[in-house]
């Protein structure tokens, strides 16, 4: 795949999900997938995707286990980036993604141990745009019946492969 496909890929996904504040991250437990909606934060897409978490919780050390992970999308358009997940604890990097809101609903600062963040590096992504009542009657007529419907090309698989 050539750079320049590869980078309109990436401004793709960064119109799709650009609105949309909250996200499904799905990881794997010992009981099996849990989803949970995450914060995206503000950044320019650019194939990864940052998170805010806590080292106490599930999602914390089921990523310590198994970094495979899949972040779901659903807006105007509807977007699955499936990609592998690490915890990074760079200060610096904490402190440029941080917000008061951040603040508040944490309850805490970035510069608390327990704070991480959650790189996802996005490896593939489908999406179906669906911006307009022409396309979502497809994507619905699709998914209910298995069929295409006369509107074609609203669901696409791209590769992010960074090399």
């Amino acid at each position: 795949m050539s750079n320049k496909l590869k980078q309109e890929e990436v401004e793709t996904l960064r119109k799709l999900i650009k609105d949309i504040d909250t996200a499904m991250l799905t990881t794997a437990s010992e009981e099996g997938l849990v989803s949970r909606p995450m914060k995206t934060q503000d950044v320019e897409f650019d194939g990864d995707l940052w998170f805010f978490t806590k080292k106490e919780t599930d999602k914390f050390d089921q990523i310590l286990h198994e970094q495979d992970v899949n972040v779901a999308y659903a807006g105007d358009s509807y977007v699955s980036v499936r990609g592998k997940a690490e915890i990074v604890e760079d200060t610096e990097k904490k402190k440029e993604f941080w917000s008061k809101a951040l603040e508040k609903f944490m309850q805490t600062s970035y510069d608390d141990p327990n704070v991480v963040l959650i790189k996802v590096n996005a490896e593939t992504a489908e999406y179906w745009d669906s911006g307009d009542f022409k396309k979502k009657t497809a994507f619905l007529y699709k998914r209910m019946t298995g069929k295409d419907s006369e509107s074609t090309g609203i669901n696409e698989t791209i590769e992010l492969d960074k090399e």
